[in-house]
């Protein structure tokens, strides 16, 4: 049986992950502790094999006065839970990254890009990067996850955005653009196997396939029983906007990763079934099903 402390109690990827295992009772051993204040100090690491670093600030705006709180949570925390975690005899610490260290709004990612963060956020996961490789030995492996885009059933961030808009929009610019997503039961079956196969280094998990916007909010659409009209319409538009503004090329820029590292074969939710789960409007029926 494998024993594993989720660090980042409340966290979406962590519940998340800690009631995929509660399938597999006779196999895993999943206990959650939270990191804020001191507390978490006294408590014993040394019976778990792995320890899963999901703690961290996400989805809040950055602003000069709260850029340091970025720092102390995103990368001084991080140095004293692993510190703690490798004295203590864990095996295997997996930390949660981001897409976001590479400091891209559009583009195509491979095993030669070199990450430059933009952001704090960005910034200070790096830093706790480059920190867990200097502790890494034969005797404490470090799993490094940079997921693009997450989504699934409750979860904040760009995906509830672009659902709210999907639902009350009539129209919707049809652009030609590929994005890099992972459905959250996609990312939680990666993260077991990376755990069954003790498997280290950096690793970039992403659904099989590349996502163009307008299909996913067709789908979005679909599943709600709305309709939506797409159009080619303000494409030249938004083509000039994307030099300009962030927030249009995160939507409609190309941001894909390149496949590469450490391929892992997992069985994947298809997109089509994703999209019915997230929403989770009513039961998906397997396509031929009647």
């Amino acid at each position: 049986m494998k024993r594993i402390l989720i660090t980042g109690r409340n966290s979406y990827i962590g519940t998340s992950f800690e009631t995929y295992l509660s399938q597999f009772p006779e196999a895993y051993q999943v206990d959650t502790i939270s990191v804020r204040g001191d507390g978490w100090r006294e408590a014993d690491f040394s019976s778990y094999d792995v320890l899963f670093h999901v703690a961290g600030i996400a989805h809040r705006k950055e602003t000069k006065e709260n850029q340091e709180l970025y720092y102390q949570v995103n990368y001084e925390l991080v140095k004293e839970v692993a510190d703690k975690a490798k004295q203590e005899g864990v095996s295997q610490f997996i930390f949660m990254s981001s897409m976001s260290v590479y400091g891209m709004e559009t583009g195509v990612i491979t095993d030669k890009t070199v990450p430059h963060p933009k952001t704090a956020y960005g910034k200070s996961k790096l830093m706790a990067e480059n920190y867990l490789h200097e502790l890494e030995t034969e005797a404490f492996g470090v799993t490094i996850l940079r997921p693009p885009m997450v989504y699934g059933k409750d979860c904040k961030g760009n995906y509830h955005l672009l659902s709210k808009f999907a639902k009350i929009s009539p129209i919707f610019p049809k652009i030609e653009n590929q994005r890099s997503m992972i459905f959250i039961d996609n990312l939680t079956n990666y993260i077991k196997f990376a755990i069954d196969h003790s498997i280290f280094g950096l690793l970039t998990p992403q659904n099989n396939h590349y996502v163009k916007t307008y299909e996913l909010i067709e789908k979005i659409v679909l599943v709600n029983n709305k309709k939506i009209h797409l159009t080619y319409f303000f494409n030249p538009l938004i083509k000039l906007l994307m030099d300009k503004s962030t927030i249009v090329s995160k939507v409609f820029g190309n941001l894909v990763y390149e496949k590469f590292g450490k391929e892992i074969k997992i069985e994947q939710v298809d997109f089509e079934k994703s999209i019915f789960l997230t929403e989770n409007s009513y039961d998906f029926v397997e396509q031929g099903d009647t």
